[in-house]
């Protein structure tokens, strides 16, 4: 098996005993939560993670393996912090290898998140050296580093500027916060919602793909992340509103329903995620009907708000449409890249 990658530590910590180790399995996957849990209050971040979907999650990575590609910081065996990267080639073509790190909340300002962005941007660099060395990408593709970050992530934030990361694109949460009032918009001509069935999910990916080819920082949707979606607990397809020309998938809204993070915030929200068009039915009102048919199911499974996100310079206008259908920005997301 192939194991961590023993590194230099960029910044060294003020806590005596710590060290950093690689992943090593699901028994990690609770001390993970823990993590995920103490740093989400700080950071005012509403996830809500299980065990199980941890697990699902790490059964269908995409250019990561974790055993090499993590790095956990732990004191007399509990994990203080941990890390994890993987890697795309977008249609620039430019390397862009995406990290992230949690720290507990009573750990940080230690040089535990230092620690682990040098772990992840050291890890990105070997990855993109040891694929221009096999000729799997081009020897002079430039390397990017990526994290994202919500306002909210104060720390995140600072650290990352202060290891030379820019903005370069901006993000919307927003939120419809009632399902009343929803319009009752008609299809354009000649299409129409269906069912849908098994043998449609790989046509549901493929539409998707296509569908978003025109967004800026467009890397196609590996396979297993929608394997990792038909897996997740909240999967259910019955309330995708798929809009069908003949035999050709025409648009799309993939809701969901996240029940543990309802009962955990006290709330029925929905979620109306990867909306999207495909080239010939844009410009006739099919996104907009394809929300309002999905916020109509969502009201008739006892939600009581919509959320979606969105990049905030989406070229269809994309925010003011969602705007028009009821929704507000409720958070501001930011991604940050520095060359690695």
């Amino acid at each position: 098996m192939t194991t961590f990658v023993e590194h230099q530590i960029l910044a060294p910590t003020t806590i005596p005993g710590l060290v950093l180790r690689g992943f090593e399995g699901p028994s990690d996957f609770p001390k993970m939560l823990a993590v995920i849990n103490s740093a989400k209050i700080v950071d005012d971040d509403q996830r809500s993670k299980t065990v199980e979907e941890l697990a699902n999650s790490y059964a269908h990575m995409h250019h990561c393996n974790p055993f090499t590609d993590m790095c956990f910081a732990e004191l007399d065996g509990e994990v203080l912090g941990y890390s994890r990267v993987h890697w795309e080639v977008d249609e620039t073509p430019q390397f862009l290898g995406f990290h992230f790190a949690f720290v507990k909340a009573e750990w940080r300002q230690r040089g535990i998140g230092s620690a682990l962005l040098g772990f992840n941007e050291q890890r990105l660099r070997q990855i993109a050296a040891q694929l221009k060395a096999s000729g799997e990408i081009a020897a002079d593709l430039p390397c990017i580093g990526d994290v994202f970050a919500t306002e909210t992530y104060h720390d995140t934030i600072a650290l990352l500027e202060a290891n030379g990361y820019q903005a370069v694109r901006h993000t919307f949460d927003m939120v419809r916060p009632d399902l009343e009032n929803i319009p009752d918009l008609p299809l354009p001509p000649g299409l129409e919602v269906r069912p849908v069935q098994p043998e449609h999910l790989r046509l549901v990916w493929e539409a998707s793909n296509e569908a978003f080819r025109d967004h800026w920082g467009y890397i196609p949707d590996p396979w297993e992340e929608f394997e990792k979606l038909q897996s997740s607990p909240n999967f259910d397809p019955s309330l995708w509103r798929v809009a069908w020309c003949g035999d050709q998938i025409a648009g799309m809204v993939l809701s969901f329903i996240d029940k543990s993070q309802n009962e955990e915030y006290q709330r029925k929200r929905g979620y109306t995620e990867n909306i999207c068009v495909r080239r010939p039915w844009r410009g006739a009102g099919l996104a907009k009907a394809l929300i309002a048919l999905s916020l109509q199911e969502l009201k008739a499974r006892g939600m009581t708000e919509a959320a979606l996100g969105v990049d905030a310079e989406n070229i269809s206008g994309a925010t003011h449409l969602y705007e028009k259908m009821g929704y507000r920005v409720v958070k501001h997301g930011t991604i940050y890249q520095k060359p690695l």
